[in-house]
């Protein structure tokens, strides 16, 4: 499997709302980060969907290096 490109070494924050489906980018070729804008197609990515449970802010993982998959661990810290 290919590897993801590292679309920033910082997480996004971002205020998500109870209820709401967001589409994480697992690729790192969206424009639109830290979200699937439909950059992975003809890849062996796929975006990954997240119900959020709570209002509350998140931090999405944007180096996709994360061993929590969608959300930051702090693996960016790691790359070289």
């Amino acid at each position: 499997m290919s590897q993801p490109t590292v679309a920033a070494k910082q997480p996004a924050a971002v205020a998500v709302q109870a209820g709401e489906t967001y589409y994480w980018c697992s690729c790192g070729r969206s424009k639109s980060q830290p979200f699937c804008d439909g950059s992975h197609e003809g890849t062996a990515f796929a975006p990954q969907a997240f119900t959020a449970a709570k209002s509350e802010t998140v931090y999405f993982c944007q180096c996709k290096h994360s061993g929590k998959g969608a959300f930051c661990d702090g693996s960016h810290d790691k790359l070289a």
